[in-house]
């Protein structure tokens, strides 16, 4: 029994060791960006051994790759997203509640690491960046061109669906990668009625959404005719 307490123990405080360096690596990743940030600084402000990070992630950049998929994480959950979407509600209604997700992050008072850390990816992307694409981009894109479907009743194959699917997040990155004082004095509206957007947000994506069904679900016209 000793045995197994001592186990358990064990490996809650390796857990805890482990979340600790990538809440700090994702701290001082979003400050300096992969190459300027060292394991040795990650390890000093964590209070952890320097052998810490080769420990529990391998390497700075296996490390670097798990912080990525933290961020995206945080800022757009895949479990959050396929329970909405296995709602039985009106697909608008399931993509308004992940796109206001996404809003109340993007505009919330809280500034989270895991925005920047993803912003500085996108802008200027390392080695690493088909880590994000993979493990995290990819698995959520597809609970969305599922939910778009549903939407606009094409396949998913259809081109025009593909693009009405970037065309639709755009604006979502948009929010993150614009710094909050520009939004506050270009665009103040974007930020003081988190819900007044999401309302607009879908009342465009609808329209845009409409208008690509229109489009693609339309038969194509005889020849000569």
């Amino acid at each position: 029994m000793q045995k197994k307490t001592a186990t358990r123990a064990s490996r809650q405080d390796g857990d805890a060791t482990r979340q600790a360096l990538l809440d700090v690596a994702g701290q001082v990743f979003a400050e300096r960006g992969f190459a300027d940030a060292t394991s040795k600084d990650i390890c000093a402000r964590a209070g952890t051994n320097i052998a810490a990070v080769n420990y529990h992630f391998g390497s700075r950049g296996a490390l670097y790759e798990a912080v990525l998929v933290e961020a995206h994480h945080h800022l757009l959950k895949l479990e959050d997203m396929q329970e909405i979407a296995a709602r039985d509600l009106a697909p608008h209604d399931k993509l308004r509640m992940i796109l206001r997700g996404i809003v109340l992050r993007a505009t919330g008072p809280d500034a989270h690491w895991g925005a920047r850390v993803v912003i500085r990816e996108l802008m200027a992307p390392t080695e690493h960046a088909p880590a994000l694409v993979h493990k995290a981009i990819a698995p959520k894109a597809t609970v969305m061109l599922g939910l778009v479907c549903e939407i606009i009743g094409l396949p998913p194959t259809t081109p025009g669906l593909q693009r009405a699917l970037f065309f639709l997040m755009s604006p979502c990155l948009a929010l993150l990668v614009a710094p909050r004082e520009m939004r506050s004095k270009l665009f103040p509206a974007l930020g003081d009625d988190a819900e007044g957007l999401v309302d607009d947000m879908m009342t465009y994506a609808s329209a845009g959404l409409d208008a690509i069904a229109a489009k693609y679900s339309a038969s194509p016209r005889p020849r000569g005719g």
